[in-house]
């Protein structure tokens, strides 16, 4: 049988691709958001029910429907305000007040790199981001980023519109390969957080390539991936041709199980 090699490059965003201090940013949004609801619905009830909301969302595993109409029926029913008068006020939030938070990412010079070295090899792409949040909030953090969708094709952006699982969910997954018509074998996913983005995917079939510490150790050891390192050092393993044999080693060892 033929080792297939690879097509896809799935790319997390967030501490990948840019640098974002979830610590920091998370809080400032929140605090954003809470001076652009306040004549409408007490600040800190909105705050805990979208927690609880989000909560509710992250347990989508695929069985449902999409990410953001799960949380929009646990949402909008629990803070007693009809979403047809709080969804255009969110999204006049992200039109008017989401920018101011662009000063806390940090562009990282090798994403648009790698973006077009995928690009050159004429790889499929996809923005594998944990869709939590709607597009345009995703589409934002990639244009602070330098890699926005208004300099680079991607074939899939993932957010919670257009997701019926998040990331701790192989289907999230699964889903993504069957939108690109790919195996999983034949897809590579890069990203930093070990449990969901290379251990689940890895569940999948999928290969990873961490992004962490040369020494560091996942929690759950037992998995292979194709590198681990900077985002630097993956560029440097795309570019001078380690990254695809690194890739076919392992596929070929995994079919000769």
């Amino acid at each position: 049988m033929t080792t297939p090699g690879l097509r896809a490059l799935l790319l997390d965003l967030d501490d990948t691709l840019i640098g974002n201090p979830v610590r920091t940013f998370i809080p400032a949004y929140f605090e954003a958001l809470k001076v652009f609801v306040v004549d409408t619905v007490s600040p800190d009830r909105f705050i805990a029910e979208l927690l609880a909301a989000t909560r509710t969302m992250d347990c989508n595993d695929g069985t449902g429907p999409a990410n953001e109409e799960v949380f929009a029926a646990a949402f909008y029913p629990a803070l007693g305000v009809p979403r047809s008068v709080l969804e255009p006020l969110l999204e006049r939030f992200y039109r008017e007040a989401y920018p101011s938070l662009q000063a806390m990412i940090a562009p990282r010079p090798a994403a648009p790199k790698i973006v077009e070295w995928a690009g050159q090899r004429g790889l499929q792409v996809v923005i594998a981001t944990n869709p939590l949040f709607p597009r345009t909030a995703i589409e934002q953090r990639m244009q602070w980023g330098g890699v926005g969708v208004d300099r680079f094709d991607y074939d899939l952006v993932t957010a919670y519109e257009n997701c019926r699982a998040t990331k701790s969910h192989e289907a999230y997954y699964r889903d993504i390969v069957a939108f690109l018509g790919r195996r999983p074998e034949e897809c590579l996913m890069v990203g930093d957080n070990w449990d969901c983005d290379i251990a689940c995917a890895a569940r999948t079939g999928i290969r990873g390539f961490w992004i962490a510490a040369a020494d560091a150790c996942p929690d759950s050891p037992g998995v292979e991936v194709v590198g681990q390192g900077s985002l630097d050092a993956f560029l440097q393993a795309a570019e001078n041709g380690d990254l695809e044999s690194a890739f076919e080693n392992i596929l070929a060892r995994l079919m000769a199980l």
